[in-house]
């Protein structure tokens, strides 16, 4: 992964629901690496569904930020999460949240984490338990730095040093999971193990280590994101089951509920009240 310096921060306001928010301006810090700053500036209130998608997120609060975390294993008060590609049902609350988020791919999870991303268990995971100390110390420096420029640079530089001593995926991995995504998840694994010269046993097996899904759960879950997106959008059920790919509307009704736990109208309706 290369590494270069973070720039200012645009920072803007959203004026229908009082938070802040703040980007990195120019080029993303690392390859695979989304980062931004929030700030619930009106105590709008945060409360919202986790849903699976093609990447680990990390939340870093500062301050007195406490995330409370509902889950099937029951209810955790968190100052910083990892949520997997697959969370599970999961809902996320907190009051004035200030915090940085960090939308990391397979390939930067898998250089960043410290830990398979399979051994995530397909859930929402404590900061603390991931990175311990070094997860508390960042957010005392997030928390002491005087902008966000400074913070989003500070969290670079955090992600640059655990990626710089990190083993490197293997290629043959990263580009199986890159077609996947250039293609919507429409791909057959056959196809994939051919393309990288590997049996479909062996890309089975070094994909899921390094990945944390099987390539055809992978591949489901990348359809299923733009699905997610086009709902979320408005689009209706059939044109989106049309475009993503699937069979039917039926095809597009199971996978939403064995990923999410929702129907797609559901989907929509949630980004709908979110909005």
């Amino acid at each position: 992964m290369r590494t270069h310096q973070v720039g200012p921060a645009r920072t803007g306001r959203d004026a229908d629901n009082g938070w802040e928010v703040a980007h990195p301006v120019g080029r993303r810090p690392l390859e695979g690496v989304r980062m931004a700053g929030f700030r619930d500036r009106m105590s709008a209130g945060l409360d919202m569904r986790v849903l699976p998608q093609p990447a680990v997120i990390v939340v870093i609060g500062l301050g007195g930020t406490s995330l409370e975390v509902d889950a099937p294993s029951g209810h955790r008060p968190l100052t910083g999460l990892v949520a997997s590609m697959l969370p599970g049902p999961a809902r996320i609350r907190g009051e004035r949240v200030e915090c940085v988020e960090v939308r990391l791919s397979p390939r930067a999870a898998h250089a960043t984490l410290g830990v398979a991303p399979h051994e995530l268990h397909g859930a929402v995971t404590s900061l603390d338990d991931l990175w311990g100390p070094q997860a508390r110390r960042l957010g005392e420096q997030l928390t002491d730095a005087g902008t966000w420029s400074e913070r989003l640079a500070l969290t670079d530089e955090f992600l640059a040093g655990r990626a710089a001593a990190a083993p490197a995926m293997s290629p043959e991995v990263a580009v199986a999971w890159d077609t996947i995504v250039a293609r919507r998840g429409r791909v057959r694994v056959t196809d994939l193990a051919r393309s990288c010269g590997w049996s479909r046993k062996r890309l089975w097996s070094r994909f899921g280590a390094q990945i944390g899904l099987t390539p055809k759960r992978a591949a489901m879950l990348v359809r299923f994101d733009h699905a997610a997106r086009a709902l979320g959008a408005g689009q209706s059920v059939g044109d989106v089951a049309l475009a993503c790919g699937y069979a039917d509307q039926s095809h597009l009704h199971r996978d939403a509920l064995a990923l999410a736990g929702f129907t797609p109208g559901a989907l929509a309706a949630m980004a709908t009240s979110a909005g």
